[in-house]
């Protein structure tokens, strides 16, 4: 199953590359690093191209993780039923220094704990589902998220 989008998570330490989305979806939401394939692009070319683009680092793709796919209902008003799930690790004295405003939105390292708070209103719905098992597990999952509109109903989880 190839998806129209991509998303990544950039790890350094206890902090991920997020970026405050200036367009849709989750438009004003923090969320990981990606976009839209281009026509004939695997999904690990189009995450390795985003990451350069929207962040500017170079990440050698034997260093970018599939960590699965997420896939939601047709409520969640996008092109697209679903994203490729990618995860890199950076070293922890890696010098990017942020806030960075980019025209894709404005990237900035968020601590691990701030981002899955259940209470964090800011970040995209789902990623408190999954970004445990993005930056910590090896395995590839699939998670199916319901919406209604964009009101997160329920996210299942399963090993692929």
């Amino acid at each position: 199953m190839q998806f129209l989008y991509t998303l990544c998570f950039i790890k350094r330490g206890n902090s991920i590359l997020m970026l405050n989305r200036n367009k849709s979806p989750w438009f004003g939401i923090w969320n990981g690093v990606g976009g839209k394939r281009n026509q004939d692009e695997t999904p690990l070319d189009c995450i390795h191209r985003e990451i350069l683009e929207e962040t500017k680092i170079k990440v050698d793709k034997a260093a970018i993780y599939d960590r699965g796919i997420v896939t939601w209902n047709s409520e969640f008003n996008t092109p697209s039923l679903g994203l490729h799930l990618y995860f890199v690790e950076v070293p922890k004295d890696f010098n990017y220094l942020t806030p960075i405003e980019t025209r894709e939105g404005i990237l900035a390292w968020k601590e691990i704990d701030w981002i899955v708070n259940k209470e964090n209103l800011g970040v995209s719905y789902n990623i408190p589902y999954f970004i445990m098992n993005v930056i910590q597990d090896e395995k590839r999952y699939h998670y199916y998220c319901e919406f209604k509109g964009n009101e997160l109903l329920s996210v299942e989880v399963k090993v692929l």
